[in-house]
């Protein structure tokens, strides 16, 4: 059977068993019975206002991480309450040792898992599924990201929601409103939520303790475990507007010639656009743009490219794309926002009604950077100097805790070519401990009639489909998963991120896990075996790889695995063997965090295709000296050695990233930071067989102050400054930047 009959016939199974994955769901948890606040709530952090006496009391509370469901070693108590406008949180958590709390003011969403912070996660559609969490540290920091069981977490989204928290002699308190306005929900009264409220208290371990059980292994859900909030009536129905006006302004400067020479400074170049979120009713979202400000005020933290065969990611994080976002998370990254790089203007609208989630996006791209060619092998790039009219579109229909569903991507560029996508997905909970997921698509594809920008760009039509099935089984003690690969040559997703195309894949991983007490908290011994092949069968590369994975003291991750592979390179297959390894610590309040991952072992030379010998080495370390600094150090080094004609082992390249960011906080609010950069890579030249540049790479540096309203209410003044490196290794001066950015949300 082909993997696309193949899949069909596992969606047939699961709308023919539908009642059955039902039933599937687990053992509810303990409900939770909400009132109506009786008295003013203030959100000061302090928990004597009338509103709280007659809240809903929560204090029973499980610690489910490194214990078992067991009694906490703190106390908290949780309240809970709603007006006409807003839900409110409110929570109590006791410290015998309150000089021991990790609260460092920082950026809205650094809450890292080393720090203590509180909150809620909300299944406002209460389908088990996708969860909003809404989370703030001891200094009122907050945390917000969307959670979704079968895509994992996502910290992109923003909300609108206050907090406020206060450190006391007994630990520390906080207080949450959050605007309805801000929640999706089905259109019901009355309503039922599901809720978890969670403490992550870092001391010697991480404990993470929640107000419902989590079961050990033999669960394939999250947010589906979470209390019923029952007592919601006569909810907002929606009929709210958010317009966010921006103003910008910038000047940047260029070399009068070559780099290095003075700079000439352009005219102060403004720039306005709106954005505008209409809720007309709680359950669905439209969304409009026009001219967009998506600016980074930080640029993208490098990654070392030398010697890699595909295109790096990069995180999406601007506001427009991020409404709904878990419903573009398929198991083929077939929606890449950031493919879109100018957009003049943008729509889309998102929502649910009964069981079909939906979302769509249409959008006018001015074009610019670069576009991915993938390959087999190895993926390129090309200018893509042209725009085009982009639409995403999906729909998912939920089937008890499993869901089928659609997704369409379109882009067309006119003269410059079209891509098209389409095809099925879907995810099935047979059991508590089993997870099917999978993924079908057929691309249709003209390319571009531009080969000088890239040779295959020759206005040819490509059609091809690729397809990917992943079954996870997990108990108590035992893991196993199993995924398959089918990505035809001539698969293209210009909206997406498919960097390899043309081969087959099969990988299986099975893990044992114990649990003993003492210095580690968990142990994870694995085996891991991947093969990858051309279409035509040929050998792409080969891994056995055993491994094994603790938890330990001061809130510690460590991951050691023997790496034995075969690897393609060019027409040649080389042997390779690697230690891989990660190291993560939190060792005090002042030295936050310490990690430390990389290889050492042969390494393949992919760019002449011969074997060598290399170590990647990537250090990224936090110091906090007060609360209100912080220093974020980024070591990342590369090198490959190789052999002469001679014999002799000489270095092939070296590739580094040096980074700091030093941020002083001054309030929850407001912070001013300032980032150096210095990229480099070094190459002996006599070692190619091609010819290559000896040295490339540069410095960047930008300084940014902001205040933030809220995500969308903000203030930013920033200077950048980048330089490159000549053949000499000297610094020349490539450009000056200098802008502000004003904008305000106006919500009605």
């Amino acid at each position: 059977m082909s993997a696309k009959g193949l899949l069909v016939s596992l969606a047939s199974v699961l709308v023919a068993t539908s009642g059955v994955a039902s039933g599937q769901s687990p053992s509810p948890a303990d409900p939770i019975q909400i009132h109506r606040a009786l008295g003013a709530i203030v959100i000061d952090g302090d928990l004597s206002d009338a509103g709280w006496r007659t809240a809903i009391r929560i204090e029973k509370w499980y610690e489910t991480n490194p214990g078992d469901n067991t009694e906490p070693k703190v106390h908290s108590i949780g309240y809970l309450a709603y007006d006409d406008r807003y839900v409110y949180a409110a929570f109590q958590f006791d410290d015998p040792h309150p000089e021991l709390i990790r609260a460092p003011l920082e950026d809205h969403d650094n809450t890292p898992s080393y720090t203590d912070y509180g909150g809620v996660i909300l299944d406002t559609r209460h389908d088990g599924r996708t969860g909003v969490l809404l989370l703030a540290n001891p200094r009122g920091v907050q945390y917000d990201a969307v959670s979704d069981d079968s895509s994992g977490e996502d910290s992109s989204p923003d909300f609108h929601w206050e907090s406020a928290a206060r450190i006391t002699d007994r630990g520390w308190t906080l207080e949450m409103q959050i605007p309805f306005s801000s929640l999706r929900y089905r259109n019901a009264d009355p309503q039922t939520w599901g809720i978890l409220l969670y403490r992550n208290y870092p001391r010697d371990f991480r404990y993470q303790i929640f107000s419902a059980r989590l079961p050990r292994g033999g669960g394939n859900c999250f947010i589906c475990r979470s209390n019923p909030l029952v007592g919601l009536e006569h909810l907002p129905a929606g009929s709210h507007i958010i317009a966010t006006p921006y103003l910008t302004a910038a000047q940047a400067a260029h070399p009068a010639g070559d780099p290095g020479t003075p700079l000439v400074a352009e005219s102060i170049q403004p720039r306005a656009g709106v954005d505008v979120k209409w809720i007309p009713s709680a359950d669905h979202a439209i969304d409009l743009t026009v001219k967009p400000d998506f600016s980074q005020v930080e640029s993208d933290t490098a990654q070392i490219a030398a010697n890699q065969r595909f295109a790096l990611f990069f995180q999406e994080k601007r506001p427009f794309f991020l409404e709904g976002t878990e419903l573009l998370a398929t198991p083929i990254q077939a929606v890449y926002t950031r493919t879109i790089t100018a957009p003049r203007w943008g729509a889309r609208a998102t929502g649910k009604q009964g069981a079909f989630a939906y979302t769509a996006l249409v959008a006018d791209d001015a074009g610019g950077g670069v576009a991915i060619i993938p390959g087999a092998n190895a993926s390129s790039f090309a200018n893509q100097d042209f725009s085009s009219r982009v639409f995403v579109g999906r729909v998912r229909r939920d089937v008890g805790t499993s869901f089928i569903g659609v997704l369409a991507t379109d882009r067309e560029a006119g003269a410059n070519g079209d891509n098209r996508v389409v095809g099925p997905d879907f995810l099935w909970r047979p059991s508590a401990t089993e997870v099917v997921s999978g993924q079908w698509l057929f691309s249709d594809t003209t390319t571009p009639n531009r080969p000088d920008l890239s040779s295959s760009w020759t206005g040819q039509t490509l059609r091809s489909s690729a397809s990917q099935l992943l079954w996870q089984h997990s108990t108590t003690h035992v893991d196993v998963a199993g995924q398959y690969k089918d990505f035809g040559d001539a698969f293209r997703t210009d909206t997406g991120f498919v960097p390899q195309v043309g081969y087959r894949e099969t990988y299986g991983e099975s893990g044992y896990t114990v649990r003993p007490t003492g210095l580690v908290s968990r142990l994870r011994m694995f085996l891991q075996l991947d093969r990858q092949t051309d279409r035509g069968g040929n050998l792409i590369s080969r891994e056995i790889s055993p491994g094994a994975g603790f938890d330990a003291r001061w809130n510690s991750f460590l991951r050691f695995r023997y790496a034995v592979d075969r690897v393609r390179s060019g027409a040649l297959t080389f042997p390779r063997q690697q230690f891989v390894y990660t190291v993560q610590t939190s060792p005090s309040r002042l030295i936050s965090q310490i990690s430390l991952d990389g290889t050492v072992g042969q390494e393949v030379d992919f760019e002449n295709s011969r074997l060598g010998a290399g170590t990647t080495v990537n250090l990224n370390a936090t110091i906090r000296p007060t609360d209100h600094v912080e220093l974020a150090i980024v070591e990342s080094d590369r090198r490959l050695t190789v052999d002469d004609v001679s014999g002799v082992r000489r270095h092939l390249f070296t590739a580094n990233v040096s980074r700091l960011k030093a941020t002083y906080t001054l309030t929850a609010r407001s912070f001013v930071r300032v980032v150096g950069q210095y990229v480099s890579t070094r190459r002996d030249t006599s070692l190619y067989l091609a010819s290559a540049a000896p040295i490339d790479g540069g410095f960047a540096g930008a300084a940014l102050f902001a205040y933030k309203l809220n995500w969308q209410s903000v203030l930013f003044i920033g200077y950048g400054d980048d330089r490159t490196l000549d053949d000499a290794r000297h610094l020349l001066r490539a450009d000056r930047q200098v802008f502000v950015k004003i904008a305000f949300a106006f919500q009605r």
